[in-house]
């Protein structure tokens, strides 16, 4: 046994210890609204920043103390009081800023509660079905992308398909498949109020709440959600997006095809899927490990559970993708953009 090798696990698996116990207390400080009240405020001891919020003082003060030892906010030893800079506060605080991730250990939280469900799929092989996935899993995934499409939409991932924003200022038709709580679908209805946007998804609940989103966020009345799968969903449409789902599917290939029969001869597949290389060994990397886990968790099990089951994962790659989307009848498939987190691929007939 090498000592050093194992001191240097020991230190990983104390950080990645420090970040599950912390899971709880992230979430707290949301839901309490202790990060919305140190955003801005300045430099707040424990008492001042319990007086501000209603809480008691003990608790926000072990709180605090957890999160100046996680760098999540600062500490001053000299007044002893604890602050909120603007970094910090665009990861847990700044729910419109594309860096927040607080909905992320919401997913985690779901994640550990739906363990017995996985553990058990383990065994039968089986899978777990999206809408009896532990928690409101379908709830925190959907805020966790809020912030990535809210920055990225319209203002880089439309932009990167060919001739695609000059038909939807015009006037176009589209479909959002697997639109979930349709943020992605409302996000797009009001940038573009010449066309018509149809957000389509198998799990009823989630279609339930898109509408209510839509009802309070849409602009105009260029929008409706109706429950849908992606082999079956209704229309002829200019525009057909899938925002983080494809790999969901469990049947991906049957999609692609039914999306070719669904777009018009000169209309666009645009297709966002978790950034992956095609080779593992190009996803050892902290953005892979938390797919990988995430795909473990939720997505393989969501895809088992589904006619077909193919089983993509949430690290397929741009290689799998495209060996889906061609074998639909497309004969055009390439990566339009990238982030670290996502491509961003388009497929025309």
């Amino acid at each position: 046994m090498r000592e050093e090798t194992l001191n240097a696990l020991v230190g990983k698996l104390l950080g990645d210890l420090g970040g599950a116990y912390s899971i709880g207390l992230v979430r707290i400080g949301a839901k309490l609204g202790l990060y919305k009240a140190m955003h801005g405020a300045g430099p707040l001891t424990p008492e001042a920043l319990a007086r501000k919020t209603g809480l008691a003082e003990r608790y926000v003060r072990e709180w605090l103390a957890h999160h100046a030892a996680s760098d999540y906010v600062t500490y001053d030893p000299a007044t002893q009081r604890f602050a909120m800079p603007e970094e910090q506060a665009a990861l847990l605080a700044d729910e419109d800023s594309p860096f927040y991730l607080v909905a992320a250990f919401d997913a985690a939280a779901a994640c550990l509660e739906n363990q017995p469900k996985v553990e058990s799929a383990f065994r039968h092989g089986g899978g777990i079905a999206w809408g009896d996935q532990a928690g409101c899993m379908f709830c925190a995934v959907a805020r966790f992308f809020r912030p990535g499409y809210r920055a990225n939409i319209v203002a880089n991932w439309l932009p990167a398909l060919d001739g695609v924003v000059a038909k939807l200022e015009k006037g176009a038709r589209v479909a959002d498949v697997g639109c979930g709580h349709g943020y992605s679908t409302v996000m797009m209805a009001n940038a573009f109020p010449n066309s018509e946007f149809v957000g389509f998804d198998f799990h009823p609940d989630s279609i339930a709440d898109a509408r209510r989103h839509a009802g309070i966020h849409a602009s105009h009345g260029n929008l409706r959600f109706e429950t849908g799968r992606a082999k079956d969903f209704a229309g002829s449409y200019d525009l057909v997006t899938f925002f983080d789902c494809l790999h969901d599917m469990g049947d991906p290939a049957g999609a692609a095809a039914h999306v070719r029969r669904a777009l018009k001869p000169d209309g666009t597949w645009m297709i966002v899927e978790p950034f992956a290389n095609d080779r593992l060994e190009d996803n050892l990397n902290p953005v892979g490990r938390l797919s990988y886990a995430a795909s473990t968790m939720i997505c393989v099990p969501t895809s088992l559970a589904q006619e077909v089951g193919a089983a993509l994962g949430a690290q397929a790659g741009e290689k799998r993708i495209g060996d889906v989307v061609r074998g639909g009848g497309f004969r055009q498939f390439r990566r339009a953009a990238e982030t670290p987190f996502n491509l961003v691929l388009e497929a025309r007939p």
